[in-house]
């Protein structure tokens, strides 16, 4: 069973919604309220995420919303005035978190209902492919505006890749491949990430696939081969 972030119909069609769909100016400010609401509300409704409100910077860079000058990843971490949405909450609760941080990112904390690998963009789209033609379940998988995509696995694994690419045989290899776990963050579409422009979905969320995303191992060689022969500069 899956479904397009943004495209549930019942939640859509709440009185509270539709009063964002007026025109002018403030119209448009409450579609794009309603359309955040929305998307948060699938995010912990559907996918069981708790979303985590970030800091946002002016598009092609620029000061960080948290205030601080010298801020080392503009646009790019979690407020820490702000508070979690937890996994499960409501569209009214969702609603209630994103007055009190208007236009904040969309953020998601890795380490509980998965982690993520992230690799180049380039070699993110043709191991994808692979993964797919070999009927692999897959989780959701991010694009970034900063050329990086982000594959959605089950929890632990940035705790366990250094042990899996050794007994995989690429434990020496220079590889462009992290785990993000625990503590780490990544921005969510349809926010943007750094003011470099908006992250999106290379595939979208399947509401098993989103609620349990397949373990590190069965993606990890794949991934791996590809950042291998991107690297070195072969050609498949």
């Amino acid at each position: 069973m899956g479904f397009t972030i943004g495209s549930m119909r019942s939640i859509r069609d709440m009185p509270y919604l539709r009063q964002g769909r007026q025109g002018g100016r403030q119209g448009a400010r409450r579609r794009t309220r309603a359309s955040a609401c929305t998307t948060v509300a699938e995010y912990t409704g559907l996918c069981g995420w708790a979303v985590t409100p970030g800091a946002r910077a002016a598009r092609g860079g620029g000061d960080c919303s948290c205030g601080d000058a010298q801020c080392l990843v503009p646009g790019a971490h979690p407020l820490a005035f702000a508070e979690e949405i937890p996994a499960g909450a409501t569209l009214e609760r969702v609603a209630a978190a994103l007055d009190r941080v208007p236009g904040a990112a969309v953020l998601l904390p890795a380490g509980r209902t998965f982690d993520v690998i992230d690799v180049a963009e380039q070699s993110g789209v043709r191991a994808l492919a692979r993964l797919e033609r070999m009927g692999l379940r897959l989780g959701p998988v991010i694009a970034t505006p900063a050329g990086r995509a982000q594959f959605f696995v089950a929890p632990g694994a940035a705790a366990e890749l250094p042990h899996l690419l050794y007994r995989m045989g690429w434990d020496d290899a220079d590889l462009d491949l992290r785990c993000l776990g625990p503590g780490d963050h990544i921005t969510a579409p349809p926010s943007d990430l750094g003011g470099l422009g908006p992250v999106r979905w290379l595939r979208t969320p399947a509401l098993d696939a989103a609620q349990q995303p397949p373990e590190a191992r069965l993606l990890l060689g794949t991934l791996a081969y590809v950042c291998h022969r991107d690297r070195s500069g072969l050609l498949f």
